[in-house]
């Protein structure tokens, strides 16, 4: 982690995250107050378009050669709470994908006929003004509030625009869940403001420069590392704490507030941003537990994968079996991990989305997602079926697609740290879920409607489908062919943890 940073207007000439954060918000609030008006839709494309351009010129105003935080804006507000944003190389990249998924859920809403159109387009607005508050933060505190208010946000979206009679069972599950991991992360925030306290004369600061220069006694840092770990885990999801997804992805909606959650890794992205950084020593200590919770996970959910005849629910337990093979990546604790558990990230979220949004395009025209109801879609809607097929070989880390190089490095990693079983565990994982992804995508697209099933009149797909798809389809393929601009974005973001972990880790090993 390093600790200094540069002042915003030495790479922009407009504090440009704070950009990120408002321009969403005033939308959202002009959308709002208008109501039901024929330019919303328009006005939401548009700004959703803003708003990836506004990260792009984060992108390219990044000095990716420095390794310290860039764009930082800073400002007390009242007592130890304080608005403090700053970016790196993870933080760009991990804005570049919140920006882009976000446009894409603006022009899916009138696709799936999300009405009323203006009230689903400002609680969009309103999540990825949240989304981009959190992701630039460096301060816990402010990143544990913005956090409440985007589940919140995402909690109305499920209530709002499910479609299941089960929804309200559903969405109860993931209150509950949110809601302990909401606590969770906010006792260890407060412990760490505590601890910072505790040393500096009864003066609170949740600041992560701050945190980082004070030392956390060992009495506690296991108990403050298990707060924060469980608090983020929950929200991964990592297996044992994903109870709540299989529910809200069956039961909830099927693309929009899953994308959301799990198209931007906020979890790991949180455990990048803070937790590592602070607790070297717990991390040190516990970290091999963690990656067999992990290697746990990647067999139970794939095989659970398996067994399912909801494309829905496939796809959650899909999450989690993946999500374990990323974890393993963090927590294999070296430069090659870090490197890749941030590619894998944004990979999945790119290939999550893709699978989302076209699970919801099959059910508009079918009115199911059970597997045995589905079949010889491929013939009506080829492009949705192309699309299905390569967001699921991303995940698997086909050649080709943006997932090869961040399973690459993982696995390449986790042999570095604990040697071959871990890492053929992880590939093991990796090819069981090849096998249930291609499974689903035989079983929808290219399989004979089963017998006794009705023929449905299969509307072919619509120009903003066909954008949406092909958007996803473009992204993916560039980003599996040119990684190497990802990985230069990153590179020297990730020499602090690098230095911190380097001789840390290895030092506790040799104890």
């Amino acid at each position: 982690m390093v600790i200094n940073e540069l002042h915003w207007s030495t790479h922009a000439t407009y504090p440009v995250l704070a950009a990120l954060q408002l321009f969403p918000l005033l939308v959202a609030a002009v959308i709002g107050m208008a109501g039901e008006r024929k330019w919303s839709k328009p006005l939401g494309i548009l700004a959703a378009g803003v708003e990836l351009l506004l990260a792009v010129d984060l992108y390219r105003g990044f000095d990716h050669q420095q390794s310290a935080m860039q764009f930082a804006e800073q400002f007390a507000l009242f007592g130890p709470v304080a608005y403090h944003a700053a970016a790196d190389g993870v933080t760009v990249l991990f804005v570049l994908l919140a920006a882009l998924t976000g446009l894409l859920v603006v022009l899916y809403g009138p696709v799936r006929g999300l009405n009323p159109h203006s009230r689903f387009l400002t609680v969009v607005f309103a999540v990825q003004a949240a989304l981009m508050s959190l992701l630039v933060s460096v301060d816990l505190f402010w990143f544990t509030l913005m956090s409440v208010v985007q589940l919140g946000l995402i909690g109305y979206l499920e209530w709002r625009w499910a479609t299941s009679p089960e929804a309200d069972m559903a969405l109860t599950r993931f209150l509950q869940f949110m809601g302990t991991g909401i606590v969770l992360l906010l006792a260890g925030t407060i412990m760490l403001g505590w601890n910072y306290a505790d040393t500096h004369a009864g003066q609170w600061s949740f600041d992560l420069m701050s945190l980082y220069g004070t030392p956390v006694d060992s009495a506690i840092q296991s108990l403050v590392f298990f707060l924060l770990f469980y608090g983020l885990a929950i929200r991964t999801p990592l297996f044992p704490l994903h109870g709540w997804m299989p529910l809200m992805i069956e039961h909830g909606s099927v693309a929009v507030a899953p994308i959301f959650l799990l198209g931007v890794k906020v979890g790991v992205y949180g455990m990048l941003r803070f937790l590592l950084p602070l607790l070297p020593e717990a991390v040190g200590q516990w970290y091999p537990y963690v990656v067999a919770f992990a290697m746990a996970g990647i067999f139970y959910a794939a095989l659970l994968a398996m067994l399912q005849v909801n494309m829905r629910r496939l796809l959650a337990f899909a999450v989690v079996s993946h999500t374990s093979i990323l974890v393993i990546g963090m927590f294999s604790i070296n430069h090659l991990a870090f490197q890749g558990s941030v590619l894998l990230s944004v990979n999945f979220g790119l290939a999550i989305t893709g699978l989302f949004f076209m699970a919801g395009l099959v059910y508009k025209r079918t009115r199911t997602l059970l597997l045995p109801r589905l079949g010889g879609l491929f013939d009506h809607i080829p492009f949705i079926g192309v699309t299905f097929l390569l967001a699921g070989l991303s995940i698997v880390g086909m050649p080709g697609t943006p997932g090869f190089d961040a399973a690459h490095l993982i696995l390449e990693a986790a042999m570095h740290r604990f040697g071959a079983l871990v890492t053929i565990a992880a590939a093991l994982g990796n090819v069981i879920a090849a096998g249930f992804l291609l499974w689903a995508f035989q079983r929808a697209f290219l399989s004979p409607l089963p017998e006794g099933e009705r023929a449905r009149a299969i509307t072919p797909a619509s120009g903003m489908e066909l954008l949406i798809a092909g958007t996803l389809v473009l992204v993916l393929v560039i980003a599996g062919f040119y990684s190497e601009p990802w990985l230069a974005l990153i590179e020297h973001s990730l020499e602090g943890l690098d230095a911190l972990y380097g001789d840390h880790v290895e030092r506790i090993m040799v104890e």
